[in-house]
């Protein structure tokens, strides 16, 4: 056998070893430039798949969409569940079509809806078909409108408005007069008519075995509802629709605990967490693994004034309060941003002019009908120094005379006359050249004595009329008589302020605020003086009640605040927080109160007549019976100014009109001050960073940030740019040779 020498094999070794690399080298550079044109080639984009887990504290109540006005955690789940006939866009915060397509008439009067194509219940099969149909959609809305209806509230929406169905896919509403904001009421989802058979409109509510696995047109199917230990789970799964948007996830899941520290136990669980509490520094407590994304609906929490109750009747008062309420320390300390002030959330109101001004409210309660003590008796002081500074008498207005002593008080015969007499004594005549009469007034106690306190003394001619008359106050206690010379001293320079502000150096100018009622006299306020409670003419205490509910718990922290800031103005106000919400919903329907610490909702439509339009005042007429659930003017503020403008604002279709009307509406509002408005409340939402494509917009509800679900994913894969494919590698290689 033909051997080859060593040197030759090792030569062998070493080519093979090269080969190697080499080949090696070639499939890893091959393996690099498919990676780099696949890169350069696609884009990576949502796969559908993957589950998204939600927790929320609240409490789960039947799923049906006529009931969840009030529950949150329900409006969540029936949001995905059920679909309406239009929608709101959160990101064009337009109403458009979900359902149905839309056509109104000219004079906005008439919406006609037309289902679309291919619409099924969930409960559809092949062998058991369950398309969408205009009964549906006539069920579901003719129900609304029966009046043994359990929800009356959502009943007032379609008061005035007749239902026709047209055919099987097409219905018609006809409103009695036109009203811009009609399309939102159509958002409301869909019930299928063939699961409530049997069912009498009053019992609606109490549809369990519906409202426990609800069927719905919407984009997810409800499957399961499971009690664990610590939470309620409510499964949802995509449903297969022809309707665009698609959507990207698979499974939803709503996980409800009892409270928030629950369920931050079970965190690791949770892909998104609705409505993050926030901690003492304004913060939320959102997990590190989680973003956290703020917003804002279109709502406002106010201090509604009780105009029915006389003490607030007074514009100026109203006016004092809003001055005099701090809304920066209140925000401050409950960890809100964002200030309102005014109802009217679509207008821009850097130009209010209600801002905090303590001085200012000061201004506006002096102008009241209440007054802080102090003013009381300086205005008592300024009507005795106007009697005494005019007429023949001139007298010092305080003396200090002992029981026994004399005060001798002089005067021209002039003025006089013959028979004169002073306080019932007679004048006698002093012989000089001008004619000087002079009376001693005795202090002991006998008709014509000088008396302690306030005299009043009179100066008659010889038929018993008087001539001049005089406010002196006397006093035997030299420290009485010290406080009561600098109380007239303070007089004399607040006139001097008043009149003649120029005459006197600004430090030395007296105002009301610079003095303080100490033992019945004013004298100079210090720092530690207390403001007191003000009083009106008759004696009365300015003394009002504020009225809250226990959730949430900001309210009650800003009623206390707010009590502390009106007590600084003279305002006695006590704070009751409301625990049971029947009770406190019992107060709210008796309007029970002077100040009600409350928040309202202007919803996608941002429509405040409801809120302060006459026709929503609490008749009182001591009937229960005659008291409704929608009279939502919680001020009982009724102006026939603002009642035809908010008429105008619903029925215009110029929107140029609309703007100029609610400007207008501004303004009464702005002067009649039916209500404080303080803040518009920060909401956080937090989900898992590996969830992507959240973007909540411009939210009207909590729920509308699944609205925008369909572009939420977990899931991602890379999809050939158009043009594109394994098959253009050979190209695009050729294409880098070229260019190196």
């Amino acid at each position: 056998m033909l051997q080859l020498p060593p040197s030759a094999s090792i030569v062998s070794r070493w080519e093979r070893i090269l080969l190697a690399v080499c080949v090696v080298a070639f499939c890893v550079s091959l393996l690099l430039l498919f990676r780099r044109f696949y890169v350069e080639s696609t884009i990576l984009r949502p796969s559908p798949g993957g589950t998204y887990i939600e927790g929320s504290v609240g409490e789960l109540q039947p799923l049906i969409p006529w009931f969840t006005v009030t529950n949150n955690v329900n409006r969540d789940i029936v949001s995905l569940v059920f679909a309406g006939l239009l929608k709101y866009n959160p990101e064009t915060k337009h109403i458009e079509e979900d359902l149905a397509t839309l056509s109104v008439s000219a004079d906005k009067r008439i919406y006609t809806l037309t289902l679309k194509d291919g619409l099924f219940w969930h409960d559809h099969t092949t062998e058991h078909p369950h398309p969408v149909t205009a009964n549906d959609a006539l069920f579901t809305f003719k129900t609304i409108q029966d009046p043994a209806f359990p929800n009356q509230l959502l009943r007032q929406n379609f008061l005035g408005v007749s239902i026709d169905k047209i055919n099987d896919r097409t219905i018609r509403f006809k409103l009695d007069e036109p009203y811009s904001f009609f399309a939102s009421n159509l958002t409301i989802g869909l019930l299928p008519q063939r699961s409530f058979e049997g069912i009498p409109p009053s019992k609606m509510d109490q549809a369990i075995d519906f409202g426990t696995a609800p069927i719905g047109a919407g984009p997810y199917v409800f499957k399961s509802i499971i009690e664990t230990e610590i939470s309620t789970e409510v499964t949802l799964e995509r449903f297969p629709r022809t309707l665009e948007p698609t959507y990207h996830l698979s499974r939803v899941i709503f996980r409800i605990f009892p409270d928030y520290t629950t369920l931050l136990s079970d965190i690791r669980n949770l892909d998104g967490v609705r409505l993050v509490p926030r901690g003492k520094d304004g913060n939320p407590i959102v997990p590190h693994q989680f973003k956290a994304s703020n917003y804002t609906l279109p709502q406002y929490v106010a201090m509604f004034l009780n105009l029915e109750r006389p003490i607030l009747r007074d514009q100026n008062l109203r006016l004092g309060l809003q001055l005099g309420t701090d809304k920066q320390a209140i925000i401050d300390a409950i960890g809100e941003t964002t200030i309102v002030d005014t109802p009217l959330l679509e207008l821009d109101t850097t130009d209010w002019r209600y801002q905090f001004s303590p001085q200012a409210a000061q201004g506006a309660l002096f102008s009241s009908n209440w007054h802080l003590p102090e003013k009381i008796r300086l205005q008592r002081l300024l009507e005795m120094k106007e009697a005494n500074d005019v007429g023949p008498l001139q007298i010092d207005p305080v003396v200090l005379l002992d029981t026994g002593a004399v005060l001798t008080v002089t005067g021209s015969v002039v003025d006089v006359g013959s028979g004169a007499a002073l306080l019932d004594h007679s004048v006698s005549v002093i012989a000089t050249a001008t004619g000087t009469w002079a009376v001693a007034l005795p202090t002991a106690n006998e008709t014509g004595s000088l008396r302690l306190g306030y005299n009043l003394v009179k100066l008659t001619n010889h038929k018993g009329a008087v001539i001049d008359s005089f406010y002196l106050w006397r006093t035997s206690d030299p420290k009485e008589f010290r406080r009561a010379a600098e109380e007239q001293r303070l007089l004399a320079l607040f006139v001097q302020s008043r009149d003649r502000p120029e005459t006197l150096e600004e430090d030395q100018r007296i105002t009301t605020q610079d003095l303080f009622l100490d033992r019945g006299m004013l004298r100079r306020r210090i720092e530690s003086d207390p403001v007191e409670i003000r009083i009106n003419d008759k004696g009365d205490t300015l003394k009002l009640k504020l009225l809250t509910t226990a959730a949430p718990p900001e309210y009650g922290e800003v009623a206390r605040i707010t009590a502390e800031q009106w007590r600084s103005l003279g305002v006695d106000v006590t704070v009751e927080v409301v625990a049971a919400r029947n009770i406190f919903e019992d107060k709210l329907l008796h309007r029970d109160y002077d100040v009600l610490l409350f928040g309202q909702s202007l919803l996608d439509n941002l429509d405040s007549f409801p809120y302060w339009h006459s026709s929503g005042v609490q008749k009182l007429t001591g009937n229960r019976n005659d008291l409704r659930l929608d009279a939502y003017n919680l001020s009982q503020y009724s102006s026939l100014e603002a009642d035809s403008l908010l008429e105008l604002i619903r029925k215009t279709q110029d929107e140029k009109e609309r703007q100029q009307s609610l400007s207008d509406l501004k303004e009464i509002l702005k002067t009649d001050v039916p209500a404080i408005f303080l803040y518009s409340p920060l909401y956080t939402f937090a989900y898992s960073k590996e969830l992507h494509g959240v973007k909540l917009g411009a939210l009207s509800l909590h729920s509308d940030r699944f609205l925008t679900l369909h572009n939420w994913f977990v899931k991602e894969e890379h999809v050939f740019l158009p043009g594109k494919s394994w098959w253009s590698f050979p190209g695009w290689l050729l294409s880098l040779l070229h260019l190196s």
